[in-house]
């Protein structure tokens, strides 16, 4: 009897014990600049292999610099994860992240560790994409549209009212598309060019994949994307296809921050090493079908991605167009040039 009466006291203890072992994990603020999908998945996997709680927020990573800037003395996220890297090395700049170094920085790849050291160790490369047209081919076959080739392409009549493009002031990838062509033809040759585009843009979306997904479904003929997310259209059986500009193209690395003031610094740090392993990074594949270029060496390419090394890439200053200061000035630049123009 004595012995039935020890059992059953261990088993209620390891009963009672369990919600004090998970709530001892503590718990994670995430910020997530990725499609929702691709989040959902990381939190949920995070959680399920340390037990440490996740809050997540997905958003654009223009919002999303905005919402750490507005809380910049009582941060309310300690990690920030995915969107392009020019608004994770402006909060880097601005001292709204923090230094780290994972020991997972030696399975890396080169680009990735080029973003860490740029930003003073503030952000890491977590994927890497480039940004191209995607183009809904029923609705141009039925149009009798030929898709766009080439950055001058855009300006072409037959493309009256048939362009979407992402807002600069809550999409990174709208602002790495201005910052391509200001490095590609010159800030005010870039400027006269989306200027003479306008007539040819429907619509300025609030999301870096809301043009994509408006091809997807047939609401308008041409995005200005990153080709990866094109093919992930077209993998979930849409009428998508992509092309990347004949005069060179810009790429965005997608990035990782710790928040400044972080409440829960162990908790974020975990989640960072975490984030750079291997099986964390096939979930944006696994989870969403997403097709970005993974950091870690040792994740494979996902089946169907756009290579990298076969698209002509430009040599894109993430140190200049990542400074606050120049991301800021352009913005503005478009606002009063472009945003203002009468629809």
């Amino acid at each position: 009897m004595r012995r039935r009466l020890l059992s059953l006291a261990a088993l209620l203890g390891g009963i009672a014990l369990t919600p004090l072992q998970a709530a001892a994990q503590g718990t994670l603020n995430l910020y997530c600049s990725v499609q929702i999908e691709w989040c959902q998945a990381i939190a949920t996997n995070f959680q399920r292999d340390t037990g440490i709680r996740v809050n997540m927020t997905q958003r654009g990573s223009g919002e999303t610099l905005a919402a750490i800037r507005a809380e910049g003395q009582n941060p309310r996220a300690d990690v920030w994860f995915g969107g392009t890297g020019d608004p994770h090395l402006a909060a880097g700049e601005e001292n709204l992240t923090q230094a780290y170094e994972s020991p997972n920085n030696a399975n890396l790849q080169p680009w990735a560790l080029t973003q860490w050291n740029q930003s003073g160790r503030r952000s890491v490369g977590v994927y890497a994409g480039a940004v191209g047209f995607g183009f809904n081919t029923e609705l141009l076959a039925r149009k009798n549209i030929a898709p766009p080739a080439c950055w001058a392409d855009l300006l072409d009549a037959r493309f009256r009212g048939e362009i979407q493009v992402a807002n600069p002031n809550s999409s990174g990838t709208a602002y790495v598309i201005i910052a391509t062509l200001v490095q590609i033809m010159g800030e005010d040759q870039a400027f006269d060019f989306m200027r003479r585009m306008h007539p040819n843009v429907n619509s300025y979306a609030r999301s870096g994949t809301g043009p994509i997904k408006a091809v997807a479904r047939g609401e308008t003929g041409v995005s200005l994307s990153f080709v990866h997310d094109a093919v992930t259209e077209r993998n979930a059986g849409f009428p998508v296809s992509y092309a990347t500009p004949c005069e060179g193209t810009g790429f965005e690395i997608g990035s990782m921050s710790i928040i400044r003031g972080a409440r829960n610094l162990t908790q974020a740090r975990r989640f960072y090493d975490w984030a750079l392993t291997e099986p964390a990074q096939r979930l944006g594949f696994e989870a969403g079908g997403q097709l970005q270029t993974p950091s870690n060496r040792n994740a494979p390419l996902p089946p169907n991605a756009p290579d990298l090394s076969q698209i002509r890439l430009i040599e894109y200053d993430f140190a200049k167009y990542g400074r606050a200061a120049e991301r800021r000035r352009l913005i503005e630049r478009w606002d009063r040039e472009v945003g203002a123009l009468p629809r």
